[in-house]
């Protein structure tokens, strides 16, 4: 498939077996963790349908004047995929395989700060790839360090727009129906800043040991309360005992 907007030849074509793919390090140790956290909460949550895809680190492809460009967000997420998941193994091409990404993340390096490359020449930066070739439209750059998050919108002209967020530090990404923002807390033994979601009431969408921990709360507070009616139950019985002259 043949994009024709814009100065480029792009195509949409499935990258060959036979390609070789780069095997980058992981630029921050918590990064798996950070993905699992916003991966499976969205599956925890019912939030993840089955024909989307949500991963990290996973190569994304296009053809740009004739030549394979390759990139791998840090986490991605795309609403549609007509294929079963299993079937796209090595790499993803938008409109050939499905929908374009409806977010993609990168978390900030201490390298190069290449997350903000608008490079148009071969190989071209990510800016650049997210904005005018996937055309992507929300763009989260997050330093995990410092907590600080950047959110951009792909606005009509075609180019990045930094978001301003709500009263609560949240914003809101209408392809996912949810909120994204910043938590503070630990994780897996990891003490940090990490990315969360919230739904349109601002309820944050929890991971497995919060919930059982939700769950066993509730639970306790049951038994509790089961308890606190029971004695409550036994004084009034023994008032009416001492009521009719018999002491309990």
């Amino acid at each position: 498939m043949l994009a024709t907007d814009g100065p480029y030849k792009i195509t949409w074509e499935i990258l060959p077996k036979d390609f070789m793919l780069d095997d980058d390090p992981v630029d921050n140790v918590d990064q798996p963790i950070q993905a699992e956290l916003l991966t499976g909460s969205l599956s925890l949550a019912g939030r993840l349908p089955s024909t989307a895809l949500a991963t990290t680190d996973y190569n994304i492809c296009a053809r740009i004047d004739g030549k394979f460009v390759v990139k791998a967000p840090d986490w991605v997420y795309i609403p549609y995929i007509p294929v079963a998941i299993s079937q796209i193994k090595r790499s993803y091409t938008p409109h050939a395989q499905g929908e374009i990404p409806a977010v993609v993340m990168e978390m900030l390096s201490d390298t190069d700060r290449g997350e903000y490359s608008p490079e148009s020449k071969y190989p071209p930066g990510k800016w650049f790839f997210y904005e005018q070739i996937l055309q992507v439209p929300n763009y989260i750059i997050f330093e995990p360090d410092s907590g600080r998050l950047e959110v951009y919108l792909r606005e009509q002209s075609g180019k990045y727009k930094l978001r301003a967020p709500d009263k609560n530090n949240f914003y809101w990404l209408p392809e996912m129906q949810l909120f994204i923002g910043v938590w503070q807390g630990r994780v897996q033994n990891s003490d940090g800043y990490w990315l969360r979601w919230w739904d349109e009431a601002e309820n944050m969408l929890l991971r497995g040991l919060e919930l059982l921990q939700q769950e066993r709360q509730a639970r306790e507070a049951a038994e509790k309360q089961s308890l606190e009616e029971l004695l409550k139950r036994i004084e009034e019985l023994e008032e009416k005992l001492r009521s009719a002259g018999i002491e309990p």
